[in-house]
């Protein structure tokens, strides 16, 4: 609660808690008795105002389950220690409206199932025991009764059900908002460095291209060159990849990828990466895994993963990358046995400049998050502190399952 809502909250509650102590005091047939029925509404008012007064410090789930039980209590306690006020029962009726107030799902669920035993157990109380002498107005017409009783409880349902379901509306829009600043951000950022960073690339990529055709290099300083004028190239997507981000292209162009062979490739040249961090990468890769995707993207995808795992991983932990068909999916795992992330950590994953590296932009997984949804595919993760990560990308397959079908 900010304070604007706790000064409000705090008013409201004083409120209810005069209201509760006017109750005691004001026209009571039991004051000055101070009998129990006095005494135990005396507690009840105490203990509601109490839990009432500590829930903005304290707003635990255990806390509002308490002062649903203790209002329910409270309520009932009315109906039965004041039997000639009819209003009581009234009150019964709205208990669930109380965990409304807490947009808490179970909560409420709760509240209902437990209002509906415990006025089960007051008609039946009232029908076979009382029959009438303390609740009159009950027992002419305790079907009727009944009844509005239910109507009230499906009209708060009602209530519940509306409010629910424009909260959860407003949350998902509150989370594309979040996601549209940072794509917004990234590709200010993207578009302003990009320039800048493809004009040193192309001079050095074309003084390279001018050495690869001099007669004066050997052959192996010709491959030498070759090599790095392919590393340059892939530099040169990687830069396309962020202005997508700015700018995402209007024609996906895309192609049937045999993902082993991908992986295999990935693995290979990560390989000498992993020795560094003396881990190993163990690749398995089982049946028929085609998706429709673009080859150089889908490369970088695997590429700031599974980098990413062994950067995550202790020295001479395994990291495990699978893949296999799960109906018309290709599902690929990529686990490491590393420090792990806590679900906060996780939800901030793909935010422009969030990142667990100490030299990290997040910028990276950002571009994952573009890939995957390019391509109409999701990314899961599973994690825990000390205990790794396991990352599930699926994309669906290209190929239907049990392989190509032809056409009779």
């Amino acid at each position: 609660m900010n304070n604007l809502n706790k000064k409000i909250y705090y008013i409201i509650v004083w409120i209810v808690i005069a209201i509760m102590i006017s109750g005691l005091l004001i026209d009571n047939p039991r004051f000055g008795e101070f009998g129990v029925v006095y005494l135990s509404h005396s507690i009840l008012v105490f203990i509601l105002s109490v839990c009432l007064l500590l829930y903005p410090k304290n707003g635990t789930d255990i806390l509002r389950l308490t002062i649903i039980i203790v209002a329910s209590v409270y309520f009932y306690a009315l109906f039965l220690f004041y039997p000639e006020t009819w209003s009581t029962f009234i009150f019964l009726c709205f208990i669930p409206a109380l965990s409304i107030l807490y947009f808490d799902s179970k909560l409420f669920y709760f509240s209902l199932l437990l209002n509906g035993i415990l006025i089960m157990i007051i008609f039946g109380y009232i029908i076979l025991i009382d029959r009438g002498v303390q609740y009159p107005y009950i027992d002419e017409d305790p079907i009727g009764n009944f009844i509005n009783f239910i109507a009230s409880q499906i009209i708060i349902y009602f209530i519940f059900y509306l409010t629910n379901g424009r909260i959860k509306k407003q949350q998902i829009y509150y989370e594309q908002i979040q996601n549209s600043e940072r794509l917004k951000s990234s590709g200010q950022l993207a578009a302003a460095v990009a320039h800048e960073i493809r004009n040193p690339l192309t001079v050095v990529n074309g003084f390279l291209q001018l050495f690869e055709q001099d007669s004066s290099f050997s052959d192996d300083r010709k491959r030498h060159f070759t090599l790095m004028i392919d590393e340059l190239n892939t530099a040169e997507q990687v830069i396309s990849q962020f202005l997508s981000i700015a700018k995402p292209d209007k024609e996906n162009v895309t192609e049937n990828v045999d993902v082993k062979v991908v992986l295999q490739s990935v693995t290979d040249l990560l390989y000498s990466y992993g020795l560094l961090h003396d881990n190993r990468i163990e690749l398995n890769v089982t049946g028929d895994c085609t998706i429709s995707a673009n080859n150089i993207e889908f490369k970088q995808l695997l590429i700031n993963i599974i980098k990413n795992a062994i950067e995550a991983s202790n020295m001479g932990d395994l990291v495990l990358v699978t893949a296999g068909r799960e109906k018309d999916f290709v599902v690929i795992n990529v686990i490491d046995h590393g420090r792990g992330m806590s679900e906060a950590e996780i939800a901030s994953l793909g935010t422009p400049f969030y990142s667990l590296k100490s030299k990290g932009t997040g910028l990276g997984m950002m571009i994952c998050f573009n890939i995957v949804d390019k391509f109409k595919g999701t990314i899961d993760f599973q994690s825990s502190i000390g205990h790794g990560t396991t990352v599930t990308i699926r994309f669906p397959s290209s190929e239907p399952e049990g392989g190509p079908r032809g056409r009779f």
